[in-house]
């Protein structure tokens, strides 16, 4: 009965760990995920659905973790519109 307790617990703490350690980042109709940088509840669940990718990059947790290379592998901008985007944010 404690080992069970026990195991619980563990499955629950991970799940946890899992959930705050990932963004979950709704493009169109698919779920992305995404590795944050630290532990966090920030934009643990994003839509981008709908969203322009200046309005999205402009948000510095998911443009530090790599949503715009997530939106080029998705295709919803190209490498050199990333870059543009960025450059505005490096200055």
């Amino acid at each position: 009965m404690k080992l069970k307790k026990i195991a619980i617990w563990a499955i629950v703490i991970g799940i946890g760990y899992f959930i705050l350690s990932h963004h979950f980042i709704l493009v169109n109709s698919t779920v992305k995920m995404l590795k944050k940088s630290s532990l966090t509840l920030n934009y643990t669940f994003f839509n981008a659905k709908g969203k322009a990718n200046k309005t999205i990059l402009a948000i510095k947790e998911l443009r530090d973790d790599g949503i715009g290379e997530l939106l080029v592998e998705m295709g919803k901008m190209t490498d050199d519109e990333l870059e543009r985007l960025l450059e505005i944010y490096r200055e």
